[in-house]
């Protein structure tokens, strides 16, 4: 088993031609909109970023063997952390390919398992925000929703993402990894 850092990651990016209306939300609600792009995490922690290159080859041969599956972004849904602080989130429907994707990638690297260890489990979500108290809560889903437009695109391949320290501690991508299609 390798180390994990919280420098890299194994994210699902939708097409950036879709981009405006989620990056709208995360400006104005999430505090890490500077930091990482619109993304579904699938691994995170992950590999330092000198082990891309080594566990790369196995993951372009699992990715081989998926399929590429449409999701949509149609409804806001939320995480209770501690007292009363939230994380509001797209949901990706259907769910399930991204759960077996994420299975599948995981079992290339074992460890890196922080995504599941949750009292659900594994739960595809693509952040939008954080807000502090139930009342809040309430009135930030009512109003997103409202005025949301459901998103569609199709997953086809997986990016892995690096950063630096701060103050240089912007998510890039370093590789997008294709499915058979």
């Amino acid at each position: 088993m390798g180390k994990k850092t919280h420098k890299t990651a194994v994210v699902i990016i939708p097409p950036k031609e879709i981009w405006s209306p989620i990056q709208k939300i995360r400006e104005k609600y999430d505090r890490q909109f500077r930091r990482w792009m619109p993304h579904i995490t699938l691994l995170y922690p992950f590999r330092p970023f000198e082990e891309f290159e080594s566990v790369y080859p196995d993951f372009e041969r699992v990715c081989k063997e998926v399929e590429s599956f449409e999701i949509e972004l149609s409804e806001f849904r939320f995480f209770k952390h501690y007292g009363e602080s939230y994380t509001i989130w797209l949901n990706p429907e259907p769910a399930e390919g991204v759960k077996i994707l994420q299975e599948k990638l995981q079992s290339i690297v074992p460890d890196c398992d922080d995504v599941r260890k949750f009292e659900n489990g594994f739960t595809p979500h693509l952040s939008v925000g954080q807000v502090k108290g139930r009342e809040n809560l309430e009135k930030l889903l009512k109003e997103l929703q409202s005025s949301w437009v459901s998103l569609k695109f199709v997953v086809d391949s997986v990016f892995f993402i690096w950063r630096n320290d701060p103050p240089d501690d912007i998510f890039r991508i370093w590789k997008e990894v294709k499915f058979s299609v």
